[in-house]
Order: C-alpha cells, then structure tokens, then sequence
C-alpha cells in the first residue's frame, strides 16, 4: 500500500516512516509534485489534520494522511495547543515558540504537559483519526540536540531525559506521533 504524508515537515516525514519502517510505502509532498503550503486554519488539532489531508486528496488523488500536533501545558490553560507551531507569531522557528514558552513559565511551579497528535487518514474518500499522547513536564532549560519541536523542554513522565535527549528509537516508542502512528499501522495492516 503507498500513502502519501501530507507535510512539507522533513523531521515529521522522517519520524513517521521510521515508525513505519516499511511496512508501507510513504511518499512525500515533493514525491507527489505538491509545492504548496498547505493551510492550518482550524481551531483543533483533528481540524487541521483533515484539512491537510483532505487538500491533497482532492487536489492530487492520492489516498494520504496528515497530522498535526499541539503540546498542551495545564499551567498556561493549555496552551500553547493547536498553535504549537505558530506560538511565538508566524514564520517564526521553534525556537522562538521554545523561548516564549519557558519566559511565560520563568515563576511557575506546576509544570506539566500533554503532547497530543491527531493523524487524519483518507483512503478512497473514507476518512479515519487516530490519536496518541503522552504526558511530562515542562523543563527549565532546554536540553538535548534530537528531534526536533518543543522536544529540548519536554521531558515525558517516567524518564529523566528530554525527548531531545532521548535516541530516535526510544522517543518513537513513547512518543505522542509514535502513539498514533502505531493506532495508524495496525488499522492499515488489518485493510491489506
């Protein structure tokens, strides 16, 4: 089965299909000649999913899933959430959207947070939604060089290391998008 993961997000794509590991074949954006940034104008994290995957549905014809994750901190009554990756304004990096949180969390002492994912599938013109999260805490500092995100202040529960910290292997398992992904595998596996 070939799939087509709708996000120009080269750290998502190589996420995903080593989560996948061949299972599937995983084309790209650029694999199918989509330039395009595609829109997030939703006010959920399964809205703008399914925006992103119906987009290249409809305009490609290419059964295709998308994703879209928001890092869900109860201290900032949720946010930054579904504007995860626009926090600090837009065409801004996450670095900055790192930065604004962890200025807005300098005096607060109650640090935890959920990452969540929601990941749209459409498949002949029949849609389906899998989730994953996983809980943690919002760290002080940022640390760690891996992944890619929040993941330098975002250390999960039951670890000692941020996600940033952590091998790819070991954060795909536990992880918010390997979560859902794996819902996403074992739903394919049962179509074949």
């Amino acid at each position: 089965m070939q799939l087509v993961f709708a996000t120009n997000n080269l750290h998502k794509l190589s996420e995903i299909t080593a989560i996948i590991d061949n299972k599937f074949s995983i084309l790209g954006l650029k694999d199918i000649k989509c330039f395009e940034e595609i829109s997030e104008t939703k006010e959920t994290l399964i809205g703008n999913a399914l925006e992103k995957a119906e987009f290249v549905y409809n305009k490609y014809g290419y059964n295709c899933f998308a994703d879209d994750t928001g890092l869900e901190i109860a201290s900032l009554d949720g946010r930054p959430g579904v504007y995860s990756a626009r926090y600090a304004g837009e065409n801004v990096n996450f670095e900055n959207n790192m930065n604004k949180v962890l200025a807005e969390m300098q005096t607060i002492e109650k640090r935890e947070a959920c990452f969540k994912t929601v990941i749209a599938l459409i498949i002949n013109g029949d849609k389906y939604f899998f989730e994953g999260e996983v809980n943690g805490v919002i760290l002080r500092e940022k640390r760690g060089i891996k992944g890619f995100g929040y993941d330098p202040i975002f250390m999960p529960v039951g670890y000692n290391l941020s996600f940033a910290e952590l091998s790819a292997e070991e954060k795909n398992k536990i992880s918010h998008r390997g979560i859902a992904t794996k819902k996403l595998i074992a739903f394919l596996q049962k179509l074949k």
